[in-house]
């Protein structure tokens, strides 16, 4: 079941609510400048696209339980069957990593949805965008990924035209085919395709991705078009956006969307969403940016009749550096501003996460010794704390008690 089928939120008044935040962020911008940074472009080579193995110890801390657990089903021949390496250390692919899950949710029932978190019938597909923003590329990544690793079946939806989140998972750009290649294919206004056409696979045991392209410039402008001449509406994005997710809802727990720059397909996203996590900084200028954008978006739904409807709205502060004594005192002031709409958690500026994305690659493709042992550690932390807080989130809206931040959900088994 699509949320645009259920009846409206009861969470709150989302447009008064973030049209509150861009006064009072307006008001604070009025003395203080605005600086924009354009993101490197780098291009990867998909061919050799391939996630590492997992050792035992990490296995157990994605499962939840116990690493000598684990090592006993081994040995009695349960589940699937390890890598054997030096010293006879035990490792998983995340294709085993799930066929464990699902052993295990058959042999502890009562665990079963922590085991296997998959939708169950009456919860809605979650449908998260993620407004373009600091950190919004490296934030979509890692929720997309950090879900599948919990189990979720995650499609992620690139509408960057830069198509930044697909080279993250090894798409050359320039090796993108003509139209049709990206979400444009399932929006166009004619001769468009279905949903599942459109979808390509990862080398992520359980993601898909919807490539961003340069096609999209095409739909932003057709929209315009379109538009100005009184055929379409911001708010009639959003229900083609729904109707195209609605074709392959079924294969799917999560949606992770990245939004670029194109306001008709941004506005498209925010219709369709059920949940929105704004990425910033703990400075005023790109913070005021996002919310101004955002509340400029959401007014444009409202005022086309057809205002949106989310289960929550979250704000994710990004690369903070907590011995910055002035982004400490702005993170307290957004807190004050934003009040629950601020997750708790944030994103920790981190060498690792710069030298994982230079050369479009995510953390879980690399070894710690490629990064340092110290950095990669601090920023799995991190981006796991921050994940888990949306992943309780999702839990909630489904009317599951949260599993994954809480300290019960770490009890591992013996």
């Amino acid at each position: 079941m699509l949320h645009k089928e259920a009846p409206r939120s009861q969470f709150g008044d989302w447009p008064k609510r973030i049209a509150g935040y861009n006064k009072k962020l307006m008001y604070i911008m009025h003395e203080q400048g605005l600086v924009q940074l354009v993101p490197l472009e780098v291009i990867v080579d998909a061919s050799n696209r391939s996630l590492r193995s997992f050792s035992l110890g990490e296995v157990a801390e994605i499962l939840g339980v116990s690493g000598s657990y684990l090592r006993q089903l081994s040995l009695d021949g349960l589940g699937p069957t390890p890598a054997l390496g030096t010293a006879r250390r035990r490792s998983y692919t995340l294709r085993q990593i799930n066929e464990l899950r699902d052993y295990l949710a058959s042999a502890r029932p009562k665990d079963a949805l922590k085991f296997c978190p998959h939708r169950r019938e009456g919860e809605k597909l979650q449908i998260i965008a993620i407004p373009d923003g600091p950190g919004a590329t490296t934030t979509s990544l890692y929720l997309t990924e950090g879900l599948a690793l919990k189990g979720f079946r995650v499609l992620a939806v690139d509408l960057d035209r830069t198509a930044s989140l697909s080279k993250m998972f090894g798409y050359f750009t320039s090796h993108m085919p003509g139209a049709n290649a990206s979400m444009y294919g399932a929006l166009r206004f004619d001769d468009g395709l279905s949903m599942s056409l459109v979808i390509e696979k990862t080398y992520f045991h359980g993601v898909h991705v919807v490539l961003g392209s340069a096609d999209l410039a095409i739909f932003q402008q057709e929209c315009t078009q379109r538009h100005y001449s009184g055929n379409l509406s911001y708010a009639d994005v959003g229900i083609r956006m729904v109707r195209a997710l609605k074709e392959v809802e079924e294969d799917y727990d999560v949606v992770i969307i990245r939004c670029g720059a194109d306001s008709f397909l941004t506005a498209g996203a925010l219709e369709a969403a059920t949940g929105v996590l704004a990425t910033t900084r703990a400075q005023f200028a790109p913070t005021w940016t996002s919310i101004n954008e955002l509340s400029y978006l959401v007014a444009l739904s409202e005022e086309a009749g057809s205002p949106v409807s989310w289960d929550f709205f979250k704000v994710l502060v990004t690369m903070y550096n907590p011995r910055d004594v002035l982004e400490q005192s702005v993170f307290v002031q957004l807190r004050q501003i934003l009040g629950d709409d601020l997750l708790t958690t944030t994103v920790l500026k981190s060498d690792a996460l710069r030298q994982a994305g230079n050369i479009r690659r995510s953390l879980y493709e690399l070894s710690a010794g490629e990064v340092g042992r110290s950095a990669y550690e601090q920023a799995m932390e991190t981006l796991t704390s921050a994940n888990e807080e949306v992943m309780d989130l999702i839990c909630k809206v489904w009317g599951r008690p949260p599993i994954y931040a809480s300290q019960a959900s770490r009890t591992a088994f013996d």
